[in-house]
């Protein structure tokens, strides 16, 4: 095994690793989102990563992902939310004025 094959490896073992964390950034969105609905009363209706990018957080680098979510009050109307991360932890959930009934 040379340089070159050692090199190889490692960049292969990186970026399975890196998908690996997306895949578990993603889990931990989605688990969060279900609960947040939940705990307001509202209907989880579908998500998706916005947006992903590297960044620092607390002087680590990690992954900062955005999140849409729409939901509904009352089953009638939807409502886009956006949920920001830093890695697995939560920063911040937004959401519009919505209606219930």
């Amino acid at each position: 095994m040379n340089l070159f094959d050692l090199t190889l490896f490692l960049v292969i073992l990186l970026v399975v690793f890196q998908f690996w964390r997306m895949r578990a950034i993603t889990e931990k969105a989605n688990q969060y989102l279900a609960q947040y609905c939940d705990k307001h009363g509202l209907q989880l209706i579908s998500n998706a990563r916005q947006k992903t990018r590297l960044g620092s957080y607390r002087g680590k680098l990690d992954w900062q992902s955005c999140f849409v979510f729409e939901f509904s009050g009352n089953g009638e109307n939807s409502y886009q939310g956006t949920l920001t991360m830093a890695g697995k932890h939560i920063l911040n959930v937004d959401t519009p004025a919505y209606r219930i009934d």
